[in-house]
């Protein structure tokens, strides 16, 4: 070799050695974030309160939207402003998107083939291809457009049903989304929405599924302490799991021993035929894992979001009245709404997204891990350190948002482009990046669906003489946030002019 060219290879040695040095004394350099000081073993444990997605904006708001904390061994990082929520969800996504797997989740073993709770690997990538190629595409979501129409005409059936009786908004909501997705992908429904106590049961396995994975659990922050399971979680966790679980056995062993004479074909029977597949990555677990998934997490989340929409609206009665003549101008009150007519109901689009800003449906989004030391708007994150994206603060920021707190439509409107697809990171109620919630184009489908046809169809008011500003907003605290006292409310037909 000759001596200029072995000069010049050993520079770029040597300078690129000299870069590596400096950006790991860098790194090195960089502070922790700042946060509240911890106290012995327990950390700041204690700070988070039956509400940590409040608990942590307003200790967000003394030490800034990158915040440190040690709840108990676990090393936690909160963000808590669009700034940084674009930092860690998009531009170092790559090494901030492995998850911090819940005690509960390990017990069962759920997360070793989840698509919410796997890391980014092989097997993840292979199931989000999986769900996008089949489930959530736009021929998918077409294909079962009347089949969302038909749900929604039940729900409707119901609510005249009652005949001024009260009505449970979360719980009719409920059995309309678990229908449509039990139908889709089994072709079953897996309630009877004019029977309230199955109904019930059902909602309140699913629930419990979602309290017990996002409720705070002494075994998440001190893992030695598991094997006790000294809250219970692990045990309720395990039984609401197992139910559910043998639901799905049942079904499959059902369908395996023959199609019992159905003509038509439903998710169930595409997952089971790639499984049937040579050389197939599918198996018998995993589609019980996506069928959990899309169960518990779809249900939850829709019925949720339209019980917390229509508490705002009757609240807020002249927001609801300015929505319903909206519907009745654009469509009428003769046709049912159908999905095609959403792109022409601005107002009702904005309430949707308000309702979302205020309260989203899983308020701290499930919880991330750093796989390497990362740095964040200045600060370093430790290798291994818990990540939390507190979409509840950012949705309540008063730099991003004017009267935060106040149930405001008309902010989307007038030209804003703002939407909760991910691409704008002061309205994040299904996250971004690569781990966005996979069933976000359904859940938006049917809950403007829901909410657009309970609005043309009926009046609504309180019931017992109850006043709009008397409705009990309290949260109760999961990997959902849910109302604490249920939604009740009284229906009265819409009459024809």
């Amino acid at each position: 070799m000759e001596a200029p060219t072995q000069y010049f290879l050993w520079s770029i040695f040597f300078f690129t050695a000299i870069a590596i040095l400096l950006r790991r004394s860098s790194s090195r350099n960089l502070a922790l974030p700042p946060g509240p000081r911890p106290l012995p073993v327990l950390g700041n444990l204690l700070e988070l309160g039956q509400n940590p997605h409040r608990s942590l904006a307003l200790l967000a708001r003394t030490h800034g939207p990158v915040m440190y904390l040690r709840l108990g061994s676990i090393y936690t990082v909160v963000i808590s402003s669009p700034a940084s929520a674009k930092e860690v969800l998009k531009t170092k996504d790559h090494s901030t998107s492995a998850r911090q797997i819940p005690d509960v989740m390990q017990a069962v073993g759920h997360h070793q083939v989840s698509v919410a709770w796997l890391s980014p690997n092989q097997s993840w990538r292979y199931l989000r291809t999986l769900m996008k190629a089949n489930l959530f595409n736009a021929r998918s979501l077409e294909a079962t457009q009347l089949l969302r129409r038909r749900k929604v005409q039940e729900l409707i059936e119901y609510i005249k049903g009652k005949n001024g009786e009260i009505v449970h908004v979360a719980r009719a909501a409920f059995c309309t989304v678990i229908n449509l997705i039990s139908t889709t992908f089994l072709s079953m429904d897996m309630v009877d929405i004019f029977k309230s106590e199955s109904a019930q049961e059902l909602k309140d396995l699913m629930s419990g599924i979602m309290e017990e994975a996002g409720s705070p659990n002494l075994s998440d922050f001190f893992p030695f302490l598991a094997p006790i399971d000294l809250q219970g979680r692990r045990r309720r966790f395990k039984a609401y799991f197992k139910k559910l679980n043998d639901f799905f056995d049942v079904v499959m062993d059902n369908r395996s021993a023959g199609d019992g004479g159905r003509t038509n074909h439903d998710l169930l029977d595409v997952l089971l035929q790639l499984n049937r597949e040579e050389n197939s990555k599918l198996n018998r677990r995993i589609i019980k894992s996506l069928l959990m998934d899309s169960f518990v997490a779809g249900s939850e989340t829709s019925s949720t979001t339209v019980e917390w929409a229509m508490a705002e609206l009757l609240r807020r009665p002249e927001l609801m009245a300015t929505a319903r003549d909206e519907i009745a101008t654009v469509i009428g009150l003769e046709r049912e709404v159908e999905e095609s007519d959403m792109s022409s109901l601005p107002f009702l689009q904005a309430v949707l997204k308000e309702t979302l800003r205020l309260h989203p449906p899983v308020p701290l989004l499930l919880p991330r891990k750093a796989e390497a030391s990362t740095e964040i708007n200045g600060y370093m994150v430790p290798k291994r350190s818990q990540l939390l994206v507190n979409v509840w603060a950012i949705g309540r920021d008063e730099r991003v948002w004017e009267n935060p707190d106040c149930f405001v439509p008309e902010r989307f409107l007038g030209g804003s482009e703002i939407g909760f697809d991910g691409h704008h990171f002061e309205l994040l109620p299904f996250g971004s990046g690569r781990r966005i919630c996979p069933g976000l184009p359904l859940g938006v489908r049917m809950v403007e669906l829901m909410l657009a046809s309970l609005l043309q169809s009926f009046e609504w008011g309180l019931p017992d003489g109850m006043k709009p500003e008397d409705l009990d907003l309290t949260e109760k605290f999961g990997l959902t946030l849910v109302m604490a006292a249920p939604l009740k409310a009284i229906a009265s037909p819409t009459k024809l002019i």
